[in-house]
This record gives structure tokens, C-alpha cells and sequence, in this order.
């Protein structure tokens, strides 16, 4: 029984990451929540089982919440800006606008906004598209109850993330000018790439310089990022950085490198003019480690 335990939890694990990543927004916290899942499964009266993957998810969600409620209150206190961890996803993760659209970095922050039983009915209503009566087992709520809960987050979610209808190569095209001019460190570049109500949101965790609050404005968001991209960072001196241009969270972004690894990711929210809308740059060392080590987001 302890081998098929494993093997179906190992089939489902993919999607317990991923909905515990969206619910928690870092791959840390995502990962203790699926070790947690596995425990309370495997430790769990199967034989009433019918729908193991339903059985699973409703695990993962409770365990979550229970991670979430006590990762909001710690947040209150966090030095600056609390921003998502960033993950490398696949090529091909990005080629499904959907799919990469629920796990950007601007989403995620959006995600942010909600209550913890609003998160879970958005997440597993609109990404993973779980019937209202599958959420509300998981929930331990009524049908009636999730279905508010899930309209009420999708209205929140909408008001502050419109879709844009910008062809996805342009947005591409628009992120690569961006990442140039700010490699180069080129103001005037950045002025033409950048939406004149532009956000810069900056997460050093208290622990690496960072701005302690968001910088709003093409002009001094465009000034801040100049200065920055010709100062020394972290301990590494400008000449020992390397920069490249990944896919971080479904969308391209770039990472800062030092000798010793990482020291800080920026990735940007296209707007439907093709300018730069928002910026995130994550500099927290905690939360570089899955990108140190490599580790993707499935799904």
C-alpha cells in the first residue's frame, strides 16, 4: 500500500506544487506545503478514496490556507515591499498565454490583494478550473458560499489586472528594449519604453539595499534604474556582474549574476500600448534559492 501511496502522490505532486505556488506565492513555502500534503496522505485512510487527484488537492489547499494566514501576518512586518518568488519556467510554459499569465509576477502580486479563502476559490476555479462543488469539499464551505467567494476574486482580480490584447511578440519585443536600455543604463532609452505612471517595485528583505517603498513615475523610475545598473550591488562590483535574459514566471526577465550566484531578478508588466507598466526586481537572497539551484515551475 506504501508503494501505491507513493506512486500516486508522485503522478499529482506536479499540480500540488503548482496550485501551493500560486496560493503562497514562493517555491519555499510551496514545497514544505506538498511535504506536508504527502504526510497527511500517506498517513490517511485511503481505502474511501474515489478520486485521489479531487482527495489531494483538497489537502494541499487546506494546508496552504493554514500556511498563508500566518504568512500574511509575518508579511505585515517585512522590510519593504513583499514581492513573489521568482521561477524559471520552460519555453513552452509561456507559449500558453493563460497558463502563463496566472503565474507572472504581476498576477502573483495581485493574488496578494486577496483574502486567503478568496486566493484558494480563484486559483482553483480560474486556473485549474475545479467545479464549484470539488472547491467547496476542499474549502469545507457551501457551493453557494465558493461561488460568491470566486465571483467576488474574479471582479478584484479584473479591476486590477485587465487583460491586454497586445500580440504576445510585441510584448516580447517591448520587454527586450526595456532590458537593453537597462543594461546599458540608458535614460533616456528608458523614458520611451516606460508608461508615465510606471511602478517599481524593489524586495531586498531588509537584508540588500532596495527602495523601502514602490517608485512611481517614468522619470524617476528611469533615474533609479540608471544609477542602480552603475553602482555595485550586494557586495559585487559592476564589472563582476553578469546579466542574461531568461523566462522567469511564464514571461522574459533577467537575472543579475555575481560570482557566487544570483543577486537579483527584474521582470516587467507589459501594458497594452506596448510600454513598461511595472517593474519587479527581487533581490532578497532567500528568495533566489530556487532559481540558484535551478528549479522550474511545472505546470
Amino acid at each position: 500500500m506504501g508503494d501505491d501511496a507513493n506512486e500516486v502522490f508522485q503522478e499529482y505532486r506536479n499540480l500540488l506544487f503548482a496550485v501551493a505556488y500560486r496560493m503562497l506565492g514562493t517555491a519555499a513555502d510551496a514545497e514544505d506545503t506538498v511535504q506536508d500534503s504527502w504526510l497527511r496522505w500517506s498517513g490517511a485512510d485511503r481505502s474511501g478514496v474515489a478520486d485521489p487527484r479531487a482527495y489531494l488537492v483538497r489537502i494541499t489547499t487546506n494546508v496552504a490556507l493554514d500556511r498563508l494566514r500566518s504568512a500574511q501576518a509575518q508579511r505585515e512586518t517585512y522590510v519593504g515591499p513583499w514581492l513573489p518568488e521568482p521561477m524559471l519556467t520552460s519555453p513552452d510554459v509561456a507559449e500558453d498565454v493563460e497558463l502563463a499569465e496566472s503565474v507572472s509576477m504581476a498576477m502573483l502580486v495581485v493574488l496578494e490583494t486577496l483574502s486567503p479563502l478568496e486566493r484558494a476559490a480563484f486559483v482553483l476555479k480560474e486556473v485549474f478550473g475545479f467545479p464549484f462543488a470539488e472547491i467547496a469539499e476542499a474549502l469545507g464551505r457551501s457551493e453557494a458560499s465558493v461561488r460568491q467567494l470566486s465571483t467576488r476574486a474574479r471582479k478584484h482580480v479584473e479591476a486590477r489586472r485587465p487583460r491586454f490584447e497586445a500580440d504576445p511578440r510585441e510584448r516580447l519585443k517591448a520587454t527586450e528594449r526595456f532590458l537593453e536600455a537597462t543594461m546599458g543604463g540608458d535614460i533616456n532609452r528608458l523614458m520611451e519604453i516606460l508608461a508615465p505612471d510606471v511602478a517599481l517595485w524593489t524586495d531586498g528583505g531588509g537584508k540588500v539595499r532596495a527602495a523601502l517603498r514602490t517608485i512611481h513615475g517614468a522619470d524617476k523610475v528611469a533615474r533609479w534604474l540608471a544609477a542602480v545598473s552603475r553602482q555595485s550591488y550586494a557586495g559585487v562590483e559592476v564589472r563582476d556582474m553578469r546579466m542574461r535574459t531568461v523566462r522567469l514566471n511564464g514571461e522574459p526577465a533577467l537575472i543579475i549574476d555575481g560570482p557566487a550566484g544570483p543577486i537579483t531578478t527584474l521582470s516587467v508588466d507589459i501594458d497594452d500600448h506596448g510600454r513598461v507598466g511595472a517593474i519587479h526586481l527581487v533581490a532578497n537572497p532567500d528568495k533566489l534559492k530556487a532559481i540558484t539551484e535551478g528549479h522550474r515551475l511545472p505546470l
